[in-house]
């Protein structure tokens, strides 16, 4: 049986087969619920027989019968097994510092109960459901931004979801409400969970959160990079640049995919532009533009192949099944290195380096625009009266800020192992951080780019009376349904903030028409 999505009640099926990254995003973000399907099931109960068989062996079995880590030495006496898993929730659940948003602890929590179902880890049927429960019923565990390395998994962030299951810790309610995990779940009619066998084991040794994180942060950039060819379409216009070097013809002599798509979507944005005709004729002197408006297809589109990459690696991800040991098809449990997060971590930290580009290049351009030794006539700094008024200039001052924080944010966090649990685990991914960072460095990209289309809107409206291409002027009109046109200075940080809020919603790029 395959993973659904039932539209009438908004409710995401879970078989023992893969989640999509739409799923993900619409538990994560949407709220919707989860139901796991009769084959999950099956699974479930095919995986636990195997763990309750090898319990009851007199042979050791790691994770069942013996301690973990460095302690995988230590065989463990059947009357002691529930209070092993207990302890093991107890003791890993050590993050510390600020709490971890909501929607990243949902997608975990969605990945591990996937994983769950595939019947690979073991668990009770009834332990798999509870927590579904807890997603069903908007109930999030606090979660820690430090704990996890990557490696085995991230292990401190899903201990403190498995604490929760079992009644301990902390939640934020459906209404965001801190509360303490106990009390939440009884007034949800919900009962705390006690651990069998492999359990504790099954809940938290997982690249879950990496993995949501790069799920998430693959649909933002998706909408990001459109934004950013928007942004691009209005410089260039503002900018007095030409539209000829995008010309289909010379994109296809380097067939990237990316580049065409990007290219694509710089034509018909700049596509019947008043502005770019009024200097395309034998008068013209300008031979290039620079590079930050010429180049803009090269960058923006391998920002998209490597993004195209990262979601092949996100969807082998979402269908594997990650703990260690692993109740395998043939019915053994075995020890394996799956849980291993370099994959997921080396994709995150891919993705931070064109984040950082792509925002980069985006400064160079409003920066242009409000040099007037670049600006091709425009007023210094776009201001009504320069001198009186300072117009964008520290708004540029801003986005140069981000972008070299964004360049801090592109080193990368695989390459720093630190060894642990007294040298078994002598090589981790650093997975956790390397989405922690991720996530920061997309926020910084849409503020950026936010800033480019303010000020590129500005430029435009400058331009007049003539008129911006059909499509580039819905975007500067919607900018200004939140944002007055040229005038005196004003408070900028809110006008900044009005079109980040059109860039995140979606609005620039529906506002622009349909793009690759």
């Amino acid at each position: 049986m395959t993973t659904g999505c039932d539209a009438r009640t908004g409710t995401v099926e879970i078989g023992p087969g893969p989640v999509t990254a739409a799923q993900v995003v619409a538990v994560a973000r949407g709220g919707a619920g989860v139901r796991l399907t009769d084959g999950a099931l099956a699974a479930i109960a095919r995986g636990r027989e195997t763990v309750e068989r090898l319990a009851r062996a007199e042979d050791p079995y790691y994770g069942i019968s013996t301690g973990f880590g460095a302690l995988a030495t230590r065989h463990i006496p059947a009357e002691r097994r529930a209070a092993l898993q207990l302890s093991l929730v107890r003791s890993h659940a050590a993050g510390s510092g600020p709490e971890v948003e909501r929607e990243v602890v949902r997608a975990l929590m969605l990945l591990r109960l996937s994983t769950l179902a595939t019947g690979h880890t073991g668990v009770r049927a009834g332990t798999a459901l509870a927590y579904a429960a807890l997603l069903d019923h908007g109930l999030t565990p606090v979660v820690h931004e430090f704990g996890s390395l990557g490696c085995s998994g991230d292990l401190a962030p899903l201990a403190h979801c498995a604490l929760a299951l079992i009644g301990e810790g902390q939640v934020r309610d459906a209404s965001g409400r801190l509360r303490d995990a106990g009390p939440a779940l009884a007034e949800a009619g919900l009962a705390p969970v006690t651990l069998a066998e492999k359990e504790g084991l099954g809940l938290i040794n997982g690249t879950d959160g990496m993995l949501g994180m790069l799920v998430l942060a693959g649909h933002d950039l998706h909408g990001l990079l459109r934004v950013a060819d928007v942004a691009a379409a209005m410089s260039v216009e503002a900018l007095l640049g030409t539209d000829r070097v995008f010309a289909e013809d010379l994109q296809a002599m380097r067939p990237h995919p990316g580049q065409a798509r990007s290219a694509a979507n710089l034509r018909a944005l700049l596509d019947g532009s008043e502005i770019v005709a009024s200097h395309r004729g034998p008068d013209c002197t300008r031979v290039q533009d620079a590079y930050s408006l010429r180049c803009a297809p090269q960058v923006h589109g391998a920002a998209r192949d490597t993004l195209a990459h990262t979601d092949l690696v996100a969807g082998r991800e979402l269908a594997a099944a990650i703990d260690n040991p692993v109740v395998a098809p043939d019915g053994r449990v075995a020890s394996n290195g799956n849980f291993h997060g370099a994959p997921v971590g080396y994709a995150l930290d891919f993705l931070a380096v064109p984040v950082a580009d792509v925002a980069s290049m985006s400064e160079r351009r409003t920066d242009r625009m409000l040099d007037t030794g670049r600006s091709s006539g425009l007023p210094p700094f776009l201001a009504d009266d320069p001198g009186v008024d300072s117009g964008y200039m520290i708004a540029q001052y801003t986005q140069a800020g981000i972008v070299a924080e964004l360049r801090r944010l592109a080193v990368p966090a695989s390459v720093d192992s630190i060894p642990s649990s007294a040298m078994q685990e002598d090589h981790v991914s650093m997975g956790w951080s390397a989405g922690r960072k991720l996530r920061r460095a997309l926020d910084g990209l849409a503020r950026v780019l936010a800033v480019e289309v303010l000020t590129a809107a500005r430029a435009l409206d400058l331009r007049a009376p003539l008129s911006p291409a059909p499509r580039t002027r819905a975007v500067r009109d919607l900018v200004r349904s939140r944002v007055p046109g040229p005038g005196p200075d004003r408070h900028l940080a809110p006008e900044i903030d009005a079109v980040l809020e059109l860039v995140r919603s979606g609005a620039v790029v529906e506002a622009a028409g349909p793009l690759e």
